[in-house]
């Protein structure tokens, strides 16, 4: 098909349905008139995806669609039913399908930690290449554990939820690039286990565990998943299997962009218990006993909601009628 005269003979039919999917009010004329130009779209797009598969084009089809069932049908606002459905469904069911990529992810990593950390320990003279004496005793003595209090609780929780976000963001963002995740990876592994290492050989592993534990198993584990559902999205562009590569980055991309949504509330929740449960005056075994609950919560709603929704259908891709497939019709 050729893809520039198939454009040029349906642009107006785009542009119409641009125009009137963007006013405020629709005579009854019009609105017979939307619902007639998004089914032709509709139609246009559909041959487009199956004989000349363009990226930017389909995007751009896909968008005005989206936008155009919005306003045929009346704006979609956003409802607690929604929210609910997100939660108990599309999160958890893509975090099943997509677990053995960052079960592979966390395994791999925090056997790299314990590797990197056991060999720093069993050669004490690479500690003066990665650090001075000073800086040392510094870490060990104030640092380390100061840097949990240095600020308000508020305003450290906001901090470390913006960066330990932007980290995990970043994971899925450059995910179809591959490359860029696994180095990210090794280098906040890495810097775990050089403190590892400088807190337990100078008699401070008590400390370490007792300060990371309580939010860093929940945190480190959101990293992770980020990390295997950057790998997920960068082996759809190698491997797309029966789907066009198109077709595999779309649904993967979305799927990942639903992830990152509900990474923001559990890195939320990390952040809270970081700036508020660690630092606290509670005993090492409750602080610790906090976070290995809400670890083991996460767990349970992965496997439980996770894979109840992903054997119902659930994929943790949104919608076909979200995505303007569906046509609406008159009422």
């Amino acid at each position: 098909m050729d893809l520039d005269a198939y454009v040029n003979a349906h642009r107006a039919t785009w542009e119409r349905l641009d125009d009137l999917s963007r006013r405020r009010n629709l005579s009854g004329d019009e609105a017979d008139e939307i619902i007639d130009a998004y089914q032709r779209v509709a139609t246009h797009l559909s041959v487009i995806r199956s004989s000349a598969p363009d990226a930017s084009l389909v995007a751009y089809l896909s968008a005005l669609l989206a936008r155009a069932r919005s306003r045929a049908a009346g704006s979609k606002a956003s409802t607690w039913a929604d929210m609910g459905r997100f939660v108990a469904q599309t999160f958890p069911a893509a975090l099943y399908r997509m677990r053995w990529w960052w079960l592979t992810v966390m395994g791999v990593s925090m056997a790299l930690a314990v590797t990197i950390t056991w060999w720093l320990i069993e050669h004490p003279a690479i500690e003066q290449y990665l650090t001075t004496p000073a800086q040392v005793d510094k870490l060990v003595t104030n640092d380390f554990e100061g840097y949990y209090s240095e600020y308000a609780a508020t305003s450290f929780a906001a901090q470390v939820w913006t960066n330990n976000f932007w980290l995990a963001a970043l994971c899925i963002a450059l995910g179809v690039f591959g490359f860029p995740v696994v180095l990210m990876l090794v280098y906040n592994v890495a810097n775990l286990a050089i403190v590892a290492s400088i807190m337990i050989r100078h008699g401070r592993g008590d400390l370490f565990f007792g300060l990371i534990l309580p939010h860093g198993m929940l945190e480190l584990t959101c990293l992770f998943v980020a990390g295997g559902v950057g790998l997920r999205l960068f082996w759809a562009w190698v491997s797309p299997g029966p789907r066009t590569r198109v077709t595999a980055l779309g649904e993967e991309g979305r799927s990942a962009i639903g992830v990152a949504i509900g990474l923001v509330v559990l890195l939320l929740i990390s952040g809270v218990i970081e700036a508020f449960v660690t630092p606290s005056g509670l005993p090492t075994w409750a602080r610790v006993g906090i976070g290995i609950t809400v670890w083991i919560g996460f767990l349970a709603y992965v496997f439980t909601l996770g894979r109840w929704a992903h054997n119902a259908g659930q994929t943790g891709d949104i919608s076909e009628r979200d995505r303007g497939y569906e046509v609406p019709v008159a009422a």
